[in-house]
């Protein structure tokens, strides 16, 4: 075994392999694979093989179409039989919101090239005879969909990695993982030690015990699958003797559990409730080809409705129950990318669709560190986008959840219950006496949106679908009662949130937002350092900078309000959501000599926002610091008393509104809260939710970062002209960013008026026609109250961009006309914010 390697990748089920098949394929050959046991042996081998295109997130959608796509060559490449089977997969749907959210998925799968068609009952029938079709709205089907053989797979892909140089050491155990002071890693195994420059974990179920060699706590804990492999049926055999096609893969979502034909009999794997965690502290150490003893009570309900979906499923004999591990993460998606807090450590791990998403993952995984980034947005599966509070106890919940919803409709509004509330701010209390309707971003509670007093929704008298995933809402209360529906469409709140809109345009509003992420930038360097990695002016002292950390082609990375509030300390201000996304990025730039330091203040720090017409009057009240504008204009900032409490007051918000956002010791958060609202109280204040604030911020044409702003999109492209200046000095990206607009530019940031719109909004992701062609993708959307018009902001092709422009926008399935407008179709002039 070698001494030194390029990359050691740590682990030999599909996904590892398929990451270092992908690095051999850029070229670096000077890379190995380590596997304890044989290739396969964690989870790969009892995969079923599925390889589902369907997917609501845009990374992973990207994931797993490249996937399909490189199984379709591999064994022309390598000669390797992979057992491919094209057979089609097909998606029913018996209630409406099923259909809405198909239609939904249609428009991210055309907008990233993802073939799917629309089927009728009777269409459905035609292609799986042994279908029943009582009770279908129809189906949507992936004609490029299919299954593969995944131990088969795996072999390809390493004998490929093989072929261009890579090395596969089985049955080498590691036992330890050191950095060494250079910078490199020290791999060490029970055959010997290797250093190298990058560690990609790939350990599926060991994933935590990997991430504990160096310090990791890694957001991953297996549950258990099961799925059922029948005896042959006779019909199936018939239909292979007159050699009739295979029928396909069959979903039937609002029953959670697919189906297909394996060996002349079927497979169903259903996603029951009950399923538990496994390997909660890691496999044993002689862990291989495992399984779990079956429990098929749990999947009773399942097992029913497939009898009566498909007949000659109950009409055959189970052959075999397979109960095995499959890795996941709190949101189901997987981790890949970098690990925060260490250089060159990398994670492609909790994956529950592996073997559709390792083709992919390995692809973006070897472009992230061979090219220093990945080439399309992986925000989606980005590992920081879960902080330090997922330990144990919160995975356990949530990966559990994860898995029982696997077929539930991912509504765009849903707010999943389980592991909360986890982290409250000091005023969640208050806010939840006031009706607050609570969210959770990152771990915090933050409220959406007020629901009135006594406000509540029987569910008793919900018309509700008799289907296994009919849960449109949160979990009743003692009365059986709920305070908001979800839905692909407007829904029961959609009035107010319109309400708190216009409490805060005509007169005063508070919101909490302490979830935002918050860091302290000081030292003799800062300023210096900071002009050279943001592509915006550093502001002077006292003032404020809305400032873009971009890629090194140019892209967008992170957004961060800038403000400095003594000389050389600066306090940064970005996405709650991205906390330890935008700390690590930051953490990784610093300069080394110790000129510069970061400290998170997220925790210490809460705020409140204050926004309205009326809110100078409210804070004047409270603190002897003169607000006027002609003393406290626009974009500054200082410290202000508010009555014996102390804040950091900044000129900004994100609803276009005059207002301050109070920075302020979280142990004054209840006195700031309370003080604010009995000033307010002669004003009318009222509290508003995140998703007044969105509506407010679409009307502004505000950018957020995963949507406007990507790593695939040029700074020039997401409409940042005035904050970017390639004349003030060298910065990340500046060159690549100007040689980008040099040679042209595929889209133009555009705002959009959707016309004809009843009771479905623009969410991001809808498909932009013109003339019947694909022309872009909206980006974010809803129903801007203020000016009473449905909007969505979205990316065009270039000559599309100019106001007037007419345009189609596909909404759940329906076009609606949809004009260019100017950008912020709300007070252009900025006038209310500057009053």
């Amino acid at each position: 075994m070698r001494s030194h390697a390029r990359v050691v990748v740590i682990g030999g089920g599909v996904v590892g392999v398929g990451t270092l098949y992908h690095l051999a394929r850029k070229g670096w050959t000077d890379v190995c694979l380590i596997e304890r046991k044989e290739l396969t042996s964690g989870s790969t081998w009892h995969a079923a093989g599925l390889l589902p295109l369907f997917n609501l997130s845009y990374s992973v959608g990207q994931l797993h179409k490249y996937s399909v796509k490189l199984y379709e060559s591999l064994e022309a490449e390598t000669g390797q039989h992979v057992g491919f089977r094209k057979v089609s997969n097909i998606r029913l749907a018996r209630t409406r919101d099923r259909w809405d959210e198909y239609m939904y998925y249609k428009g991210i799968a055309d907008t990233i090239g993802v073939r799917v068609e629309i089927l009728t009952p009777a269409q459905v029938k035609e292609i799986w005879p042994l279908c029943e079709t009582d009770g279908l709205l129809g189906a949507i089907r992936h004609p490029d969909d299919g299954y593969i053989q995944p131990a088969d797979l795996t072999q390809a892909l390493a004998k490929g990695a093989r072929a261009r140089g890579a090395e596969i050491h089985r049955f080498t155990t590691v036992t330890g993982i050191e950095l060494k002071p250079n910078g490199e890693w020290l791999v060490k195994t029970d055959k010997g030690d290797i250093t190298c420059e990058h560690v990609v974990s790939a350990t599926g179920n060991f994933a935590r015990q990997t991430g504990a060699m160096v310090g990791l706590d890694i957001p991953v804990i297996p549950v258990e699958h099961q799925y059922i492999v029948t005896e042959p049926h006779p019909a199936i055999q018939e239909r292979h003797r007159q050699g009739l096609p295979e029928m396909g893969v069959l979903r039937e979502s609002d029953s959670a559990w697919y189906m297909r034909e394996e060996a002349g009999g079927l497979i169903l794997g259903p996603y029951e409730h009950g399923a538990p965690c496994c390997y909660v502290d890691g496999p044993s150490p002689e862990s291989e080809y495992e399984l779990f003893q079956e429990d098929l009570d749990r999947l009773a309900p399942h097992i029913e409705t497939a009898i009566a979906r498909v007949p000659a499923f109950g009409e055959v004999g189970v052959k075999k129950v397979y109960n095995g591990a499959i890795a996941y993460t709190p949101d189901g998606s997987p981790i890949v990318g970098p690990a925060w807090d260490l250089r060159n450590f990398w994670l492609n791990e909790g994956h529950s669709f592996g073997v559709t998403a390792s083709g992919g993952a390995g692809w973006q995984l070897a472009e992230w560190i061979v090219e220093g980034e990945p080439s399309i947005d992986m925000m989606g599966v980005d590992p920081r986008r879960f902080g330090p509070y997922a330990t144990r106890g919160y995975l356990k919940a949530k990966n559990e959840e994860a898995y029982r919803n696997v077929f539930t409709p991912h509504y765009p509004d849903e707010e999943r219950e389980a592991a909360r509330p986890l982290k409250t701010t000091p005023c969640y209390d208050r806010m939840k006496g006031l009706g607050a309707v609570f969210g959770s971003v990152y771990g915090w509670e933050r409220p959406n949106w007020f629901a009135p007093a006594g406000y509540g929704i029987d569910v008793a008298s919900l018309d509700k679908p008799d289907v296994l995933t009919n849960h449109n809402h949160p979990t009743p209360d003692a009365e059986g009662k709920v305070r908001e529906l979800w839905s692909f469409r407007r829904s029961n709140y959609f009035e107010h949130v319109g309400n708190e809109v216009k409490a805060v345009s005509g007169g005063v509003g508070l919101q909490d937002l302490s979830a935002f992420a918050k860091c302290l930038v000081a030292g003799p360097g800062a300023r210096t350092w900071l002009d050279s990695i943001l592509a915006n002016r550093i502001p002077k002292p006292g003032r404020i900078a809305l400032c873009h950390l971009l890629t090194p082609r140019g892209g967008v990375r992170a957004e961060f309000t800038l403000f400095e509030r003594a000389p050389d300390a600066f306090y940064l201000v970005s996405a709650g959501s991205l906390e330890r996304h935008d700390h690590d990025v930051l953490r990784k730039l610093l300069p080394t000599d110790g000129s510069v330091t970061l400290t998170p203040v997220t925790q210490a720090w809460g705020v409140l926002g204050l926004a309205g017409p009326r809110s100078r009057e409210v804070l004047q009240a409270l603190t002897d610091t003169d607000l006027s504008n002609a003393a406290f204009p626009w974009l500054t900032g200082r410290t202000i008393s508010v009555g014996p409490a102390t804040a950091m007051a900044l000129r900004v918000n994100f609803v276009g509104e005059l207002g301050f956002e109070l920075h302020h010791p979280i142990e004054m958060q209840t006195t700031i809260f309370d003080l604010l609202m009995q000033a307010g109280a002669r004003f009318g204040i009222r509290p508003f939710g995140v998703r007044a604030m969105m509506s407010m911020a679409l009307e502004k044409s505000y950018r957020n970062v995963g949507r406007e702003l990507s790593i695939e999109y040029s700074a020039y492209e997401s409409g940042l002209d005035r904050f970017v200046h390639p004349n003030k000095g060298d910065f990340i990206g500046r060159d690549a960013l100007v040689a980008w607009r040099e040679r042209g530019q595929a889209n133009r940031f555009v705002t959009l008026e959707l016309l004809d719109v009843t009771d479905a909004d623009a969410r991001g992701s809808e498909a932009i026609l013109k003339g019947g062609e694909i022309v872009g993708r909206c980006t974010s959307g809803g129903y801007g109250w203020r000016v009473g018009k449905s909007l969505a902001l979205a990316m065009v092709r270039p000559d599309l961009g100019e106001a007037g422009t007419e345009l189609e926008v596909v909404i759940l399935g329906k076009p609606h006309r949809a004009v260019v407008i100017g950008e912020s179709p709300y007070d252009p002039e900025n006038a209310r914010l500057r009053g």
